[in-house]
């Protein structure tokens, strides 16, 4: 039997996403891994779980530029902010989950983060997306369309509600064998789990999940 595929839940809204999908498919190639680009909606994972995004934050918002030019430096990746954020990232989310195959979805999920924030361009309008799907190699017309469609719009919304389901609750996020594994500073521990080599026991664990709680915050 093939081992499960690294399932990477991703919304283009988050420069960590983009830094974390970057590492992805060498990472996947040294398990012997596929790699699954899954889009969601962070501002349904957010909404669901009471959270805020950090962008929403005033001060948040100023180092998460900081600490993610520093990361896209650290690793020599190319990284340009979008004209504006937090931005709508539903029409490319939607346009994602249109593409069935794995491989196409992966190559698709690349182009429009390489847009986002490599290169600074807009993925909100049909205009902008359609671009992108063009210099791609995909059919801009016939992709958009089946976005717009109530099936795609329902897929992108049941991988929202399947990720929560999994214990996601931001992006990114990588689903694999039952554990889930968040931020771009997460990637360390998630190759150390495919080695067999997770330092948490499910002892450790038990012991967390069961303290009990004596402080709330009103």
């Amino acid at each position: 039997m093939a081992p499960s595929p690294l399932r990477f839940c991703l919304d283009y809204l988050s420069p960590y996403a983009y830094l974390a999908w970057l590492r992805m498919p060498a990472l996947a190639a040294r398990h012997g891994r596929t790699l699954e680009p899954v889009p969601v909606l962070l501002a349904g994972l957010l909404n669901a779980v009471g959270s805020i995004g950090p962008a929403e934050i005033p001060a948040k918002r100023v180092y998460v530029f900081k600490q993610t030019f520093r990361i896209a430096h650290e690793q020599g990746a190319p990284f340009t902010p979008p004209p504006s954020h937090p931005f709508n990232p539903l029409l490319s989310l939607r346009v994602t989950a249109a593409v069935d195959d794995v491989e196409a979805r992966t190559r698709l999920a690349t182009a429009l983060y390489a847009a986002a924030w490599g290169e600074g361009r807009g993925i909100e309008t049909p205009e902008q997306v359609g671009a992108v799907l063009q210099q791609a190699g995909f059919d801009a017309q016939a992709l958009l369309a089946r976005a717009a469609s109530p099936e795609v719009k329902d897929r992108v919304r049941r991988n929202t509600d399947e990720a929560l389901a999994q214990g996601t609750f931001g992006v990114p996020s990588v689903l694999v064998d039952g554990e889930m594994f968040w931020g771009v500073d997460s990637l360390g521990h998630l190759e150390r789990f495919l080695e067999g080599r997770d330092p948490l026991t499910p002892d450790a664990l038990a012991r967390w999940q069961h303290l009990p709680s004596t402080a709330s915050r009103r």
